[in-house]
This record gives C-alpha cells, structure tokens and sequence, in this order.
C-alpha cells in the first residue's frame, strides 16, 4: 500500500521511521518532510496548509492512508476533504480536532463532561480579565485560545506578569489570531505526564506512558517550549492513575465528543497534572505529541500500519499493541535562541558518529540541506532517541549520542528522564 504522511518535524520523521518497518507499505512519501524522512520516504515539497495541493497528490498517485502529522491541517478539516474524494485518513476531522484548535471550546467540553480540570474563565476583555487575575491570584496560568505551535501557554509566577500576558495576547502583539481569546485558570501543583490514546470514536486503546519536559531550562525553568525532551515509560502514572486516566478522562471526553455529534477518530493525547491520587487535565492535543512520539514509537513493537488504518476505517475492536519492556528517551536538541527568534544556516556534526551507536535513532525536526551539508533550521532542530534496559541505561545511551552531535550556539537539557529516575 502507498502511505503519505503529513509534516515536517520530529514527530513525522519518527512516523515514517515506523512506517517504514511495516511489510504492508510498498511506498512511503512525507508533505513536506525533511533531511530525516528523506532517507526512509520521498519527499514531496508540499506545505502542511496547501490542502488542496495535497488532496491532488493524493489522488493522482493513489494513496491508500494519509497520515497526518501535526495539528494545523486538522484543525483547517484536511481530514474531511480527502474523506469527501473517498480518501482513507488517520487524523480528527474538523470539528472533532477543535478540542485542541479552541481551549475554550476544550475547557467547556471537559466542564460538561465532568472531565477533572483546573477552574477558569475565557475572557476576551482586558479589564474582566484583570479582574479574575486580581481574585485568583498568582501564580497563574494563562492560555492563547487558538493554535500557537505549543507554545501559546503562559504560567505567570505574579499579577504584573499575568496582565502583561493577557494584554499581550489580547492586543494581537502575542500569538496574533490565536490570542484573541484567552482562558485563565488557576495554577495546578504536580507533576505532569502525557497520556495518549487511539481512538476510532467509541473505542480506547491507550498507548505507553509518557513524559514531556516542556521548559527550555534544566529543573523545569526558563519559559515553555514546544517540549524538549521526552521518556517513556512514566513511573508517575501508576496503575490507579491509568485507569482514572481512561475512565475519568479519555473515555468521558470520547463519549462526550460522540454525543455532540464531534465524533473523534485519530490519537488523543492528554496532558495531565498529577497530584498524589489526583489527576486533573490541562489540555488536549488532537495528535501525536512532539517529542513524545519519537520514545512511544520506538517502544512499539506492533506494526503501526493496520491500527492507523482501522482508525482510519472507524473500528479498533480487536486490536492489540505489544511493547517494548525497555525504556526509551529523547532529548531535544534545540538552536541558539529558541524558544525565541532562532539563528538558522548552522552545519551540523556529527551525525554520522551518533547513527553508529546501537539503538538509537536521531530524529530530525528543523533541518534543511545546504550545499550538502546538514544545517538548522528551526527552533527544536534533532531529537536524539535511544532505548535501554532501564530509563538510567536510555539516558545514559541518548546522551551518549546527544555528545557526538554539535554546532555553534546548540542547547539542550541535561536532566531529562531524572524525575523517572528519581522515582
């Protein structure tokens, strides 16, 4: 069968890369993709928004599943326009992805659904909002409604800063569009895992367990970032959690989309804040996390192939998924400036040392190739993924690949997968 997969990041790369695996795929191609995917698929130099450039490739080379990476593509209904040419899709429809393209319409929804989350306001008033702020106190966490690459999310630490966040949105100097609307909601204290499911509509098959480290700083400082490390599994999720996780959760949220006539097929992904025997849920995405999927993929044993396809098809009854016992971990590599303005055009080495160690893969993420040679272009530019026998074995092994890799102004967390450890 031929597969298209949509994207042009790390978690794409790790897509193909599974992809790729599978006896059943004759043809592998990525929209746009990236020096990465190049090695495993053809690249096809087609954006993630030209949805009618895509759906004529589609149809002209005959694509039996298209695979659709990140967030934006579903949230402009991607998914609904191939299905309307017969097309087989894994990803949300429009207005099933909007539970992550509205974190208003996302709050609401879990509020209906008695879906545990934190209390909070949608404002889109300076002044109103200054008030819940000032009632609330800080610190406090206060959200871009729309769609802003992971990053439209601010935990101000005291009231000058949060007015300043919500004034920034509001006036369209931060997250433009997708700030027009913000949510406030009061700060919640615990640890924070990634919970991600596939679902055809009415069936949950949960994946491993995961965690993100989303600041760019060592000991969770600094501001956030799109995420830049991640380990799989997550000690933090304990079997009582998973089941408050799929019950509470992924099971009320599914039901509850499928009564609104919403009805959710693709991954689900969860974020949640764990608090002793608590579990409350901060948001959701309407796709793989990144970098999440880069360890979730490389602990999957199963042939991904028939279980996006029967998503796809709207009937997961009967599916299993076998797992690695080893853990995995990724580390981002990330240029000089991000989460801010990012310098781009840097060669990179040492990658051809890295691929050498066993077990581990270098996703790439924000690369380009430039007079043959690898450079950054990005913010979050490779994801250095590895698997042990243990979390402190992957760690040791991602590093390992993570110091064989360099170029001028690179950073990168030193600490991640410690809080597994730690555990």
């Amino acid at each position: 069968m031929k597969v298209l997969v949509i994207g042009s990041g790390g978690r794409e790369h790790a897509l193909v890369w599974k992809i790729a695996q599978s006896s059943l795929v004759t043809r592998l191609f990525a929209a746009p993709g990236n020096p990465g995917t190049a090695e495993l698929a053809e690249n096809v130099p087609l954006a993630v928004d030209d949805l009618q450039g895509l759906l004529e490739f589609a149809v002209t080379q005959g694509i039996d599943l298209t695979v659709v990476g990140p967030e934006l593509p579903l949230s402009l209904g991607l998914t609904d326009l191939f299905e309307e040419q017969g097309l087989k899709v894994f990803g949300a429809r429009k207005n099933a992805a909007i539970i992550e393209g509205s974190k208003a319409f996302s709050k609401d929804h879990m509020k209906k659904y008695q879906v545990p989350t934190a209390a909070y306001e949608v404002f889109t008033e300076v002044a109103s909002a200054v008030e819940f702020i000032e009632r609330l106190g800080a610190p406090i966490v206060i959200k871009a409604d729309g769609l802003a690459a992971g990053k439209g999310v601010i935990i101000a630490q005291s009231r000058d800063e949060a007015v300043a966040a919500v004034t920034d949105m509001l006036s369209g100097n931060a997250f433009g569009a997708a700030g027009s609307r913000v949510v406030i909601e009061e700060f919640l204290k615990g640890e924070e895992a990634s919970f991600l499911a596939f679902t055809d509509g009415r069936n949950i098959i949960p994946l491993a367990t995961a965690q993100d480290h989303k600041t760019i700083f060592d000991g969770d400082l600094g501001p956030n970032t799109g995420g830049m490390g991640a380990y799989s599994p997550a000690p933090v999720v304990t079997p009582a959690i998973h089941e408050k996780a799929m019950t509470e959760v992924m099971q009320r949220t599914i039901d509850g989309m499928a009564a609104e006539g919403r009805t959710y097929r693709g991954v689900l992904y969860a974020g949640l804040m764990i608090d002793g025997d608590s579990v409350k849920t901060l948001e959701f995405n309407a796709r793989f996390g990144d970098p999440e999927c880069q360890p979730l993929l490389m602990r999957l044993k199963s042939d991904i192939v028939p279980l996006l396809m029967a998503v796809a098809l709207g009937d997961i009854s009967g599916i299993q998924l076998q797992w690695h016992d080893e853990a995995t971990v990724c580390v981002v590599m990330a240029a000089a400036g991000y989460p801010g303005d990012v310098i781009k055009g840097d060669v990179i080495t040492g990658l051809d040392q890295a691929a050498k160690i066993p077990n581990l893969v270098v996703f790439h993420a924000g690369t380009a190739i430039k007079e043959g040679a690898c450079v950054t272009n990005g913010g979050r530019v490779l994801g250095v993924t590895a698997r042990g026998a243990t979390v402190k074995d992957a760690i040791d092994r991602a590093y390992q690949g993570v110091n064989q890799i360099t170029w001028p102004g690179v950073q990168f967390r030193k600490d991640i997968g410690h809080k597994a450890l730690n555990r």
